[in-house]
């Protein structure tokens, strides 16, 4: 998830009136039929053998050579602790702690793990070295601005991975690096049976043909997890997910208005909210009085559903993608 660019404001009457009527049109009624199931896609069950290694290449073409197995690992994106808990280690320091005290990672033991102070992206180095990491793992495009100082102590790997099968490929990385091949290949074997095992469950239940959006952000300017991006491609294996990335721009290429999503139909909407103080309102909140929102789909059948901001927004790993398929799967009902 990134952030999305604040745009536009209230509808004019004359452009709301054009939404409303088209919709009267075009949109099914409440108890619509599902679309037609996506064909179901090839999930390779098997995991390739890995070997120990002190140097790798990433998904991304960037190479990491380390002098010695790294022990002391700092996480600054959430990637990083999912990859530990799966290899058998718990972090020496993180940003994410909500993530990390989730059941499907380290629940209630993260409260044991230190947390680096400052904001994410902008985390203290200090607090960073104080920890004597022999590595520090963070956001692609959103810590590179640490590199410099961080470099000074410890090397910094940045990982983004942009589908599931590249979270794999960081977890196979990570595994070399640390000497835990065996430990890498168990769980990516875990992930691709899970995922193969809820493609072919969505396709039994008639859950495939449910047309499903991944949504945050605010009622001014609303993000949608792209058929492009990590989380929207893996919903995308299980359900229709019909919301492509809107152009190559970073900056807009999630933004859907609601009359954008109105006109795709969604029968579920599952929505991360991103609170930061108590007086904020979650996104579902905001937008229940936009009369164009009362006519999608998913508002009309009750089937809008506000899932753990934290899981859905920054968990990148096999542990929380598991949590994800298991969740979405439970949220979407079948035909």
């Amino acid at each position: 998830m990134r952030a999305v660019r604040r745009t536009g404001g209230m509808l004019s009457a004359a452009v709301l009136s054009i939404a409303v009527a088209l919709t009267a049109c075009s949109a099914p009624p409440a108890g619509q039929e599902p679309a037609p199931a996506v064909p179901a896609p090839a999930i390779d069950r098997a995991a390739q053998p890995l070997a120990a290694s002190l140097s790798i290449t990433d998904p991304h073409g960037q190479q990491v050579a380390l002098p010695k197995r790294p022990e002391r690992i700092v996480c600054l994106s959430g990637l990083c602790d999912d990859v530990l808990l799966e290899l058998g280690m718990v972090p020496a320091g993180t940003s994410n702690p909500v993530l990390l005290a989730h059941p499907a990672l380290l629940g209630e033991r993260a409260a044991t793990v230190p947390v680096v102070r400052g904001s994410f992206g902008a985390e203290d180095v200090e607090s960073i070295a104080a920890l004597q990491p022999d590595l520090v793992i963070g956001l692609a495009g959103v810590h590179d601005s640490l590199r410099p100082a961080v470099e000074g102590f410890a090397p910094l790997w940045l990982t983004e991975p942009a589908n599931w099968q590249e979270s794999l490929a960081y977890l196979r990385n990570l595994g070399s690096l640390t000497g835990r091949a065996e430990q890498a290949v168990a769980a990516e074997a875990r992930f691709r049976n899970k995922l193969a095992d809820a493609v072919a469950a969505t396709r039994a239940s008639g859950q495939a043909g449910r047309r499903v959006v991944l949504m945050y952000g605010s009622a001014e300017s609303i993000g949608v997890d792209t058929s492009d991006s990590l989380k929207g491609d893996l919903l995308a294996q299980l359900f229709s997910y019909p919301f492509p990335a809107k152009g190559s721009d970073a900056e807009t290429a999630s933004n859907y208005s609601v009359e954008e999503l109105l006109a795709r139909q969604p029968d579920v909407a599952l929505v991360y909210s991103l609170l930061f103080s108590s007086e904020d309102r979650a996104l579902s909140d905001q937008l229940a009085a936009n009369p164009v929102w009362q006519q999608v789909p998913a508002v009309q059948n009750r089937q809008v559903h506000e899932v753990h901001a934290k899981l859905f927004g920054s968990g990148r790993g096999t542990r929380s993608l598991a949590a994800v398929i298991d969740e979405a799967m439970r949220l979407v009902p079948a035909s």
